[in-house]
């Protein structure tokens, strides 16, 4: 096992820049591990080895002459394989895309290439992001490192797989109700949904384009900082995309949380918990405390009636979004997105308006509690439950699974940012993730405070002493 392909993109990268490492030894043995544990676990659809030894090599020949593109500079990163990659194959997770190679890249993987980031492979997910266990029908499931017979969450759990197996430091995900957060607290990595609009996501197969964002996914919140600073950005191929340039990177961290406020809202974010789950938060909640910040109890009044809202918005859009494959190419689609479809076709225009202005009286009143009472970030759990065993999903379950797994899917009916950081791990030695929801536009804010936990529990320290899970 090489260690260093553990470490964080703060540390390879300096070693980078340094020469101490060159990106085409560092692109070397990502791919060697990725041949040697993808096998087992599954978290590829695309290995792109061809292009990213090209990729290192002009990386490396321009540090060599002191061209220094920064931080990502010859860095291995996977992308979920819904956004497109100029001249590879982007499959959305789909045998009717299995042969489409787009002609240019989404624009998060422009803005990363164009940082220096490698791009090692295109990273296995649910069916058209449509999930959350990654139980593919037509690429096969992925597979938790932790344990093999568990799900990795989805749908962005091959980029969490590869994230966490040490086959990229770092991954681009999509979230629409938690499809970023719930794999990275399944798998023990950092997720990280921005406020909706930071992110482009043109060159990103749409879900729900009135819920779904694209975000890092990364072994530290320094890491999530450092490519979520470079993905970030107006777009104007993203008709949603904001005209604002706050920074997310942080130079100077917080040394504690003294002053900070978060907000917890027991009878949703505690509904459902595994006893287990809840021990590991409530460790995390204490911790919090230690380093100065106050839990207060907040009211979120209507969340129940939001909640419904994102399930027949995220349902109906997704329908729309799929109408003319599923004409010609509804026989492949896989059980789970049929039952969805049904679904989602059953809700009336009126219904879906209806949804809306719930969702919008709910952001109104969200943003208005957090004001007044000062709260920096809602806190809770990420995941409520450990992950299931493969194979035991059935297709009715399919759109309640995110509800009843995790407490994502309300972050983004909200659209504010929210980030997921590993807490600890279960007696079964699964880990199990903490969520910090921040008011819109607060990316920073978020993740200063979910830097200044992570450190003090020494995360990236437990990860390593644990990686004979991985391993095996």
């Amino acid at each position: 096992m090489n260690e260093l392909l553990f470490e964080t993109i703060e540390i390879v990268g300096t070693a980078i820049k340094n020469k101490q490492l060159s990106p085409v030894e560092l692109t070397k043995m990502t791919l060697k591990q990725i041949y040697e544990h993808e096998p087992k676990l599954n978290a590829f659809i695309t290995v792109m080895e061809e292009e990213a030894l090209a990729q290192a090599k002009q990386l490396e020949t321009e540090m060599m002459n002191n061209h220094d593109r920064g931080p990502l500079h010859g860095i291995p990163i996977a992308v979920k394989d819904i956004l497109q990659t100029k001249g590879v194959k982007t499959t959305c997770g789909s045998k009717i895309f299995d042969s489409w190679i787009p002609d240019h890249d989404a624009t998060a993987v422009q803005k990363l290439r164009e940082a220096g980031a490698i791009i090692i492979g295109k990273s296995n997910l649910h069916e058209f992001a449509m999930g959350a266990t990654t139980e593919n029908p037509h690429y096969g499931s992925t597979k938790n490192p932790w344990n093999v017979k568990k799900i990795p969450g989805g749908s962005s759990g091959g980029s969490a797989v590869a994230t966490v197996a040490g086959m990229a430091f770092g991954a681009v995900g999509s979230d629409t109700a938690g499809s970023i957060r719930l794999p990275a607290a399944f798998c023990g990595t950092v997720g990280f949904k921005p406020t909706y609009g930071l992110v482009s996501r043109s060159g990103c197969l749409p879900f729900s384009w009135s819920l779904d964002h694209v975000g890092p996914m990364t072994r530290t919140v320094e890491d999530a900082a450092i490519m979520l600073e470079v993905m970030k950005g107006h777009d104007p191929k993203d008709r949603v995309s904001v005209k604002r340039d706050d920074p997310v990177f942080f130079e100077e961290p917080l040394r504690d949380l003294k002053g900070v406020r978060l907000g917890f809202y027991e009878p949703y974010m505690f509904a459902g918990i595994d006893t287990d789950v809840k021990q590991v938060i409530v460790r995390a909640f204490s911790q919090l405390e230690s380093l100065g910040a106050e839990i207060i109890p907040i009211v979120l009044p209507g969340i129940d009636k939001a909640l419904d809202a994102l399930k027949a918005i995220a349902q109906s859009e997704v329908v729309s979004v799929h109408e003319t494959f599923l004409k010609k190419y509804g026989h492949l689609y896989g059980d789970d997105l049929k039952y969805r479809f049904e679904f989602g076709s059953e809700v009336s225009a009126t219904a879906y308006l209806c949804a809306q202005r719930r969702r919008d009286q709910f952001v109104r009143e969200t943003i208005k509690q957090m004001k007044e009472q000062g709260i920096d970030a809602l806190v809770g759990p990420t995941n409520v439950q450990p992950p299931f065993e493969i194979g035991t999903m059935v297709p009715s379950m399919a759109i309640s699974n995110m509800f009843t797994l995790g407490k994502t899917p309300l972050a983004n009916i909200l659209g504010f940012p929210a980030l997921s950081v590993p807490c600890g791990f279960t007696s079964e030695n699964l880990p199990v993730g903490l969520q910090l929801i921040g008011k819109p536009f607060s990316d920073q804010r978020v993740l200063q405070i979910g830097d200044c936990y992570e450190k003090s529990v020494k995360w990236v320290k437990a990860l390593k002493e644990n990686l004979h899970y991985i391993q095996q």
